[in-house]
């Protein structure tokens, strides 16, 4: 992918600060793994990271960034300022307004509007703050234990996603999910489905932004679209579920198959309209 003119002035970049946050107390590798499996690529972890007893404080040294890192921010500031500028026409056009997300870079462990947060959940959408987090050792992961094909608009789709969730946050449609959830009228399985729809709305949005960012500035690359779809389809649930339990459960569900996250990212690309993104419409009849 070609980098942008775009920039933003809501990244901050906590790696080499000295301060890690703190670690968990009470909260174990079970509330680890449970986290990497249900929150990958999306989501708010609150429920998750409320579960952990305890917070510690821990000190580590300070160092300087290298220059692959100081390039890492220049790339996530770049990306977040495309998110901004496409999100900020696409709100005009519909005369609602807009307000940016926050992006902060972290490393091993950091704190969050909704708790601690961790390496190891992957990125994630905080709807307490409006802040993303990422820790961009998770495409390591992404690509050696779940066979993406990890480039640079790899790390563009997850960010779009992610920036998808807060575009829920602005739209409400967070909030009315949260009432759902709260209301105690829904059985797991049904609260799953509604997981689902909320997490392929955020591809499709992501979709959407790569669309809508293509025409503003012809950013894109032969093999970066074939590069998100990889990403989408490596984090669908039954890919996940069969590489780290051996089997798929279908009504434990929360972010779609493979195949739906391809589908509603590919949809947004090729539309480039929010109003087609009613995922919980065609999911929850």
């Amino acid at each position: 992918m070609k980098w942008t003119d775009d920039r933003s002035t809501n990244v901050e970049d906590r790696r080499g600060t000295g301060s890690g946050g703190g670690m968990l107390v009470g909260g174990g590798l079970g509330t680890l793994i449970i986290a990497a499996i249900v929150f990958f690529l999306g989501g708010d972890p609150s429920a998750i990271l409320s579960s952990s007893t305890g917070i510690g404080n821990t000190q580590t040294e300070q160092r300087d960034l290298t220059k692959d890192e100081l390039n890492q921010r220049e790339f996530i500031t770049m990306l977040t300022g495309a998110n901004e500028t496409t999100w900020s026409k696409i709100f005009t056009q519909y005369n609602m307004k807009f307000s940016p997300a926050k992006v902060v870079m972290f490393e091993d462990i950091t704190q969050s509007g909704c708790g601690t947060a961790q390496s190891s959940m992957g990125p994630f959408y905080c709807p307490a703050d409006q802040t993303i987090y990422m820790d961009l050792a998770f495409f390591n992961e992404l690509q050696q234990r779940f066979d993406a094909k990890v480039g640079q608009f790899s790390v563009a789709y997850v960010l779009a996603h992610e920036y998808g969730h807060h575009i829920q946050t602005l739209l409400g449609t967070t909030q009315k999910v949260d009432a759902l959830r709260n209301s105690g009228r829904y059985s797991e399985a049904q609260l799953n489905r509604v997981s689902v729809a909320t997490e392929l709305q955020a591809d499709f949005y992501a979709g959407v932004w790569a669309k809508q960012t293509n025409d503003r500035t012809k950013f894109l690359e032969p093999g970066d679209i074939d590069e998100a779809i990889s990403a989408a389809e490596a984090v669908g649930d039954d890919n996940i579920q069969k590489r780290m339990q051996g089997y798929v459960n279908q009504e434990s569900f929360t972010h779609g198959t493979s195949e739906q996250r391809k589908y509603w990212f590919t949809k947004g690309y090729e539309t480039g309209d929010i109003r087609q993104g009613d995922t919980f419409d065609q999911l929850l009849k």
